[in-house]
């Protein structure tokens, strides 16, 4: 029997549902491939733990990774709480912040799936549309703002991710309804938006201010930059287009930034992008799944095109973008005062995993912090977390608290490893090559000796790691990025800027894992003697160019000019 296309399991899925809640009640511990394709429409990825399977080929490591749909990344305390017991009781233990702010609970049995999705429905969380072809968690700027056009630019994260939600009921039927459907064979929803074969491929959306990319914007299908005319909200600047995602050896695969498309007033903004799914719906490859993300539409019919079928699609006329300050990265860590006279603290979670180590408690200490002084919660895209809503007279006894459980304040921590993010990669994601978040807090400290031995500890260089070419932690934007090759070797990166506005190029490949550091420590001397005043390492990367660097690399002795 010929094994079924994707598109041939959505169209036959009956609105997403397919055979999983029958798979749910069968001795099986694992799904079907065809369910296992649908279920990442309800926020679920079947995995398999490696490391045990090394060790234990007898058994089997099924499992699922379960991602929660926060938009904007934000929780209420009983939220994160209810999240925290949820890891405990069904999970491995660990919460893990992701690039799209948001959580994921990893190591949840399949005979246990039900029960955790119903945990996190008790506590408003959903996991529907964090996964599949369809619009994912809505970014946005998580910095807590009672500025009423702040937060009007905030609100939009979850404007737009209950207008672009699916109308399938699936997802309850599957998992919440405790009785028995009596036959659902006939319900078929109407999907105004997607259809009923849903988005060609994932669809990702982020929101920032002009000036501010924390949110990584031009990585995105769609990019909103809010544009303020003193205090009020004038509008965003519409971009779209830009994606990470990659395969080794195919050159019709590539990372892309988003172009910027067009100014629009906030009350289009959900027309507009709305119609920008729509394009994507109906002009992404429905044949080849490695070219069907709309950066490829954008790439392959150009801007004036997408330009053309956005305003045939729309019932208003855009505007060219506007010129706004250039952006800059900020990571909300520290303390900061809100305007409204409390403050927030950015805690530093090392590649989003929130654990208890021997010495550094992070989730102990962070469930008691929340749990004692009732603290909201906010996600970063930096796989950070913001404790907002503080009292100020509660600062000393938080220090404290923090200093109690090992928690690493900002100030302890290298500018580099501040700006560090790696995805998950072993021992659970499939699609991994190689390692990942296991291994780049010790690659970080190789940096940082490097560094110091150079004299220049205090440079703030943004650097990446994935076990494979998706780029789930951006790399492709980093100034250095280490995306996974095959077994313990990597692709190098270099030239992405601080500020996420240009991509990194391919300048090394099949480097082994132990000479990451040593190959690149020429080049970072380099830098040392020859950068300008202030210059970024990716600006100095890039005005020095390849060569020069290549003759570095090959000959770390070599005498070279700057080039100017």
């Amino acid at each position: 029997m010929a094994k079924l296309s994707v598109e041939e399991i959505k169209l036959a899925s009956r609105n997403l549902r397919g055979s999983i809640l029958e798979e749910l009640k069968n001795s099986a511990l694992f799904f079907t491939s065809e369910a296992e394709k649908l279920l990442k429409f309800h926020g679920i990825y079947e995995q398999e733990d490696r490391d045990k399977r090394k060790l234990d080929r007898t058994t089997d490591h099924h499992q699922v990774m379960i991602r929660a749909k926060l938009p904007g990344g934000q929780l209420t305390p009983e939220q994160y709480l209810a999240m925290d017991d949820i890891a405990d009781n069904y999970a491995n233990g660990t919460l893990r912040i992701t690039t799209r702010q948001t959580f994921q609970l990893h190591g949840v049995l399949k005979s246990e799936l039900r029960e955790t999705i119903q945990a996190m429905n008790h506590a408003l969380v959903t996991t529907l549309g964090a996964c599949g072809d369809i619009v994912r968690n809505v970014l946005v700027c998580p910095a807590p703002t009672t500025k009423p056009q702040q937060q009007a630019v905030q609100e939009f994260a979850f404007t737009l991710n209950a207008a672009l939600y699916p109308q399938t009921r699936a997802y309850h039927q599957i998992f919440l309804d405790d009785t028995q459907l009596i036959d659902d064979s006939d319900i078929i929803e109407e999907e105004p938006i997607y259809g009923h074969t849903y988005l060609p491929r994932k669809f990702k959306i982020a929101i920032a201010y002009a000036g501010d990319n924390c949110v990584d914007i031009y990585t995105n299908d769609v990019g909103l930059v809010a544009v303020f005319d003193g205090d009020t909200l004038a509008g965003f600047n519409l971009l779209a287009g830009g994606g990470m995602g990659m395969t080794h050896n195919n050159d019709e695969t590539f990372p892309r930034l988003a172009d910027d498309i067009a100014f629009i007033r906030p009350e289009h903004v959900l027309e507009a992008v709305t119609a920008i799914v729509t394009i994507h719906r109906d002009y992404g490859s429905r044949e080849n799944r490695k070219h069907a993300r709309l950066k490829y539409i954008l790439h392959d019919k150009g801007v004036d095109w997408f330009r053309e079928e956005l305003a045939r699609r729309v019932s208003f006329l855009f505007d060219a973008p506007r010129p706004v300050q250039e952006f800059e990265v900020y990571d909300h860590l520290g303390w900061h005062e809100q305007d409204n006279g409390q403050l927030f603290l950015g805690v530093y979670v090392e590649n989003g995993r929130i654990i208890d180590r021997e010495n550094a408690r992070m989730r102990s200490g962070l469930r008691t912090i929340i749990e004692q002084f009732n603290l909201s919660v906010r996600l970063t895209c930096q796989q950070n977390l913001l404790l907002t809503n503080i009292n100020p007279a509660d600062r000393p006894a938080i220090e404290a608290m923090i200093a109690d459980y090992g928690i690493r304040t900002v100030e302890k921590i290298s500018k580099m490893r501040r700006n560090a993010l790696a995805c998950v990669a072993m021992p659970t994601c499939g699609l991994a090559i190689t390692e990942a978040e296991r291994v780049f807090p010790q690659i970080i400290s190789e940096f940082e000796d490097a560094l110091d031995s150079l004299n220049i500890g205090d440079s703030a260089i943004t650097a990446r790691m994935t076990g494979c070419p998706n780029g789930c932690a951006r790399p492709y934007v980093a100034e250095i990025a280490f995306v996974g090759r095959s077994l313990e070797k990597y692709t190098v990166f270099l030239g992405g800027n601080p500020n996420g506005t240009r991509l990194a190029k391919n300048f090394l490949d099949l480097v082994h894992i132990t000479e990451l550091v040593p190959t690149l420590t020429p080049i970072l001397r380099y830098y040392r003697d020859c950068r300008n005043e202030n210059e970024a390492f990716g600006d100095f990367v890039m005005r020095v160019g390849f060569d020069v660097l290549h003759a570095l690399v090959n000959d770390p002795d070599v005498k070279l000019a700057t080039g100017d």
